[in-house]
């Protein structure tokens, strides 16, 4: 390999002229007569070595390169690590030699017992997320919008890194450093990027949110030549670990995922019915979604004319008609509490996972809007299972409080036996007023000595129409099969929810800054729409697995560097992608994806 050694030179910064130390690794080599340096690497001007350790990290590096020295050595771990990362490089910025069948046939004498692997990096899942990244055209867009290489580089890590492996931005930048191939496919060196270029990253892309929103969803429909329809709309929240009291946002209230003892922080998001997000917002965490629907759609921007589809707990009477107001149209769950259905004026439909539903269409007593009652089996084997549950608890509680009054201490005075009723009524606001409760009193009648009951469901309850709800809508012309379908769409902004959440790591968050933590959740939205492409385009060639199982599939790719001696004395380093299974191949073909990775380093020392 020659000489090496690092070099500390002065230089300015091109729009200031100040003046900053940077550092290179440079090789000396004789060629004839004449000895010539030239660098091998940009160590840049944040390295960190000790002037003093420079000839043993050197060293060191030379002895990997040449596979002379043991695997571990007992030099300083700083050293160790930077010679290692160093190594690596150069290897992977070793002489290209295409794919893996590409140009004619390398045949030379090697040790085979020589033989180490080493520098794993996952490359699977990085290498559909880059192709996601440039069907949608977002490195571009971030050029035009003057964001800078470091910084683009920077959004495609934490973008593809939301998506590859969900976790924390700490979590992310190990992950990057660590684990993934992602910077050698992108031609960056992860490792010596800092934790705050990612956080600078997530503040661009916030930054830019509303052009970048408007370019993927429109970018989107383009790529799969879809035509926006239906606007989706619901809300979700997420937690924060800790106090987040830098936080305004950061609100107790009625959490999701059960953690009404964090602060919260609640994600707004409109859809079309192809699932791609039109745009997404970040409000407070006590937002309750029956109050401010009107405000969040402005928010959102909800396009002019466009049929809104919402569930029953945005869907208030003032929502509906801020819709009306407003010139949209309109399909919402109603949240009339009285529930009836006639089975013979119903038609039935047979839904995707070949159940049957009865639909009865019902003009209503305004002219402008149509209600569909809706009756499900299934949904109704459901709710006849929930009534019977709160039933079986209400009783067992009535039962306990007519047991106790035989005790000898029980409180037994009427008064107070009618107020633990009035007690367990509120506890059991679901089934208690299908109850008919009496107390008998004694010969004197002041004190209790019996609690009886009768169930008497109310008409019109969960209890007597189980599996009925209804829709209401202003599209007076549609008939049944129309209004359902497009109702079940409201099933793909769950679906994105339960993604989001369960598989893309939105929750929890652990920034103190608001702009930071508005960054998390843009970021997961971002990367929920390139898997949004991945699957829809696999979905095209009839692969429908979730994003879980394609992600398990890919991530078993990895890019390995094996190291030989050859018989020279001479040290062979090939970089390259491990074959692609025949599960991976798949997803590669369906994606035009090229299924060997990185190609084909080699480096001769």
């Amino acid at each position: 390999m020659g000489i090496v050694f690092i070099r500390r030179t002065q230089t300015r910064r091109s729009h200031d002229g100040k003046p900053y130390f940077s550092h290179r690794l440079v090789q000396s080599e004789r060629v004839g007569n004449t000895v010539r340096q030239r660098t091998r690497l940009n160590l840049g001007r944040h390295f960190d070595i000790p002037q003093a350790q420079w000839p043993r990290l050197c060293a060191r590096i030379d002895d990997l390169l040449t596979g002379q020295a043991p695997l571990v050595a007992d030099g300083p771990p700083a050293v160790e690590k930077e010679a290692r990362r160093i190594a690596g490089q150069l290897v992977v910025r070793g002489a290209q030699a295409g794919g893996a069948a590409a140009g004619p046939a390398d045949v030379q004498p090697l040790d085979v017992d020589s033989l180490r692997l080493v520098r794993p990096r996952s490359v699977g899942v990085e290498q559909v997320g880059l192709w996601a990244l440039e069907q949608l055209g977002l490195p571009a867009l971030l050029a035009d919008l003057g964001v800078n290489g470091a910084l683009r580089a920077a959004a495609a890590g934490v973008i593809v890194g939301r998506f590859a492996h969900p976790a924390s931005e700490r979590a992310t930048h190990r992950w990057l450093q660590e684990r993934s191939g992602l910077g050698e496919l992108l031609g960056v060196d992860f490792e010596t990027v800092g934790a705050m270029q990612l956080y600078r990253a997530s503040d661009a892309l916030v930054k830019h949110r509303g052009a970048i929103e408007t370019h993927l969803f429109d970018r989107a429909m383009g790529l799969f030549d879809l035509q926006p329809t239906v606007t989706l709309y619901d809300l979700t929240n997420t937690y924060f670990e800790g106090g987040a009291g830098g936080q305004p946002q950061a609100q107790r209230g009625h959490s999701k995922e059960k953690r009404s003892d964090c602060p919260l922080l609640t994600l707004g998001l409109m859809l079309d019915a192809g699932g791609f997000v039109r745009r997404s917002g970040v409000f407070a965490g006590n937002v309750r979604e029956q109050r401010t629907p009107a405000g969040m759609l402005g928010a959102l921007e909800a396009p002019a004319g466009a049929l809104v589809v919402m569930d029953r707990g945005v869907a208030t009477e003032a929502c509906v008609q801020w819709l009306r107001d407003h010139g949209y149209r309109y399909l919402v769950v109603s949240r009339e509490r009285h529930r009836q259905f006639d089975a013979e004026a119903a038609v039935s439909l047979r839904t995707r996972s070949n159940q049957t539903v009865h639909l009865h269409k019902v003009v209503s007593t305004d002219p402008d809007e149509v209600r569909l009652y809706c009756y499900s089996e299934e949904r109704a084997k459901k709710e006849r299972a929930i009534v019977e549950r709160f039933a079986a608890r209400f009783e067992a509680a009535l039962t306990r409080l007519h047991e106790g009054l035989a005790r000898p201490r029980a409180h037994k005075r009427l008064d107070q036996v009618w107020q633990r009723i009035g007690r367990l009524k509120t506890k059991h606001p679901r089934v208690a007023s299908h109850y008919q409760i009496g107390v008998t009193a004694d010969e004197t009648g002041g004190k209790a000595v019996a609690v009886t009951w009768t169930r008497r469901p109310r008409d019109g309850s969960m209890a007597t129409h189980p599996g009925v709800y209804c829709l209401r809508s202003s599209e007076t012309d549609w008939d049944e099969d129309a209004l359902w379908r497009t109702y079940t769409t409201l099933t793909d902004v769950e679906a994105v929810f339960r993604s989001l959440k369960s598989e893309l790591g939105l929750r929890p968050i652990y920034h103190h800054k608001p702009r930071r933590a508005d960054g998390r959740l843009f970021i997961t939205v971002i990367a929920y729409q390139l898997v949004q492409v991945i699957r829809t385009r696999l979905r095209e060639h009839g692969n429908a697995a979730g994003w879980t199982t394609l992600r398990r599939i890919l991530e078993g790719q990895q890019r390995v560097t094996a190291t030989f001696r050859r018989p020279d004395e001479r040290t062979l380093h090939v970089r390259t992608a491990t074959q692609a299974e025949p599960g991976q191949r798949e997803i590669y073909d369906a994606l035009g994806v090229d299924p060997h990775p990185g190609g084909v380093r080699k480096t001769l020392i």
